[in-house]
């Protein structure tokens, strides 16, 4: 892949500025990594009602095992400060292959110790992949970050509106012993990426902070930072609600697996569009006011979906994932220019921030949903995802 190459040896040789065109053909490539990776750890949600019925699980002992999954996210940070010197090109390549392994065999799996086991696993893969390759794709965007994190975005809600679809149609056909045959196709893609990036090294081009100057570093990083947390926890309830318990939610509401985990997929369908737009918007409209749409309009949906009867409920499903997944890659951007100097390590702690407070919040909602039920539950996540907004208008004006 020659014009990637050129690209990055160009990039090399240039100073960090926002000055470069959008590179499509290398963002794209990178968006078909995230789509393969994603569409495996989104096998876990629409699985766990069957782990509930294989194993006996309550519902924050199912949640708790995503919580497995978010966990190797703390390496983050170390990861992003590592690019800075190493080419991790491999953590790119090899995260399909290994995230693919480890939940095709979840299926298999014999008791709940080898379920946490084989997604600390894919857990660590995850970590990687996602800590290294977002700067990568950012590297190509130029310009236009918000687009290239849109990109970026799009691959990964493609593959989780992938991922449901796939396993639940695997345990219908195979049933859970099945399972590891979907290996096959992590596997093959591992193969291509190696085939494409071989020549194209992953490092970091910005002057990244010594190891020595951490401290001052994430001192200079509070600013965005600190409001930052405020929003990921608010938004965190609404994401926990909506990718984590909606399967069994819809099943303790009487739908059938197929159905529940369809769901899932119905709320990707729509965060696509979410993540291709969202992004781009802000390039344009300011990044500040496509947040403030977001967490003003998804909680309000939230209320009426858990209002609507039925069938009513999917087409709300359908705005649901365009407003709330909308956010992603304008976060991600706004990390990203907001330290343009050190981005592997903002976008490090940016992620293991996200991950980390999706874990706990994800143990806090199944705790909830136990207590008092799913469905006040979820009309308690929308509420706080309402709590973000002074946390928006707390951001400082973004640095370029």
């Amino acid at each position: 892949m020659a014009s990637v190459g050129d690209t990055e040896t160009r990039l090399k040789q240039e100073s960090p500025v926002l000055a470069e065109p959008f590179q499509a053909a290398p963002v794209a490539l990178i968006s078909a990594a995230h789509l393969t990776h994603d569409t495996y750890t989104a096998f876990l949600p629409p699985l766990l009602p069957e782990f509930i019925d294989k194993l006996g699980l309550l519902n924050v002992q199912a949640g708790s095992l995503a919580v497995f999954l978010q966990l190797p996210s703390l390496l983050q940070p170390l990861i992003g400060q590592l690019s800075a010197r190493w080419d991790l090109r491999y953590f790119a390549i090899l995260g399909p292959a290994v995230t693919a392994i480890a939940m095709s065999l979840l299926g298999v799996a014999p008791n709940y110790a080898w379920l946490a086991l084989l997604l600390v696993i894919a857990g660590s893969s995850s970590a990687a992949f996602h800590a290294v390759v977002p700067v990568l794709a950012g590297r190509f965007s130029g310009q236009y970050l918000g687009r290239g994190m849109s990109f970026w975005m799009v691959g990964g809600e493609l593959g989780r509106v992938l991922g449901p679809l796939v396993v639940v149609s695997a345990v219908a056909l195979w049933g859970l012993q099945g399972t590891p045959w979907l290996m096959l196709a992590g596997l093959v893609a591992s193969a291509l990426l190696w085939w494409q990036l071989r020549g194209v090294p992953v490092h970091a081009t910005q002057a990244e902070p010594a190891s020595s100057s951490w401290r001052d570093a994430l001192r200079d990083m509070f600013p965005v930072l600190g409001p930052l947390i405020g929003l990921i926890m608010a938004r965190s309830f609404m994401g926990a609600a909506l990718t984590t318990y909606l399967p069994i939610f819809l099943r303790d509401e009487g739908a059938a697996l197929w159905l529940a985990g369809a769901s899932l997929s119905i709320l990707e369908v729509a965060g696509v569009a979410g993540a291709l737009l969202g992004g781009s918007l802000s390039d344009r409209l300011g990044r500040k006011q496509v947040l403030l749409m977001s967490f003003v309009v998804t909680p309000l949906l939230m209320f009426v979906f858990l209002k609507a009867p039925g069938w009513g409920r999917f087409p709300l499903l359908l705005a649901l994932g365009f407003t709330s997944i909308a956010v992603t890659p304008v976060l991600m951007a706004f990390v990203q220019e907001s330290f343009p100097e050190m981005r592997t390590l903002a976008n490090g702690v940016y992620m293991a921030l996200s991950f980390v407070i999706r874990a706990v919040v994800i143990l806090a909602v199944g705790a909830l949903g136990d207590v008092l039920g799913l469905r006040l539950t979820f009309t308690m996540c929308a509420g706080i995802a309402l709590l973000g907004v002074p946390f928006i208008l707390w951001l400082p004006v973004r640095r370029l």
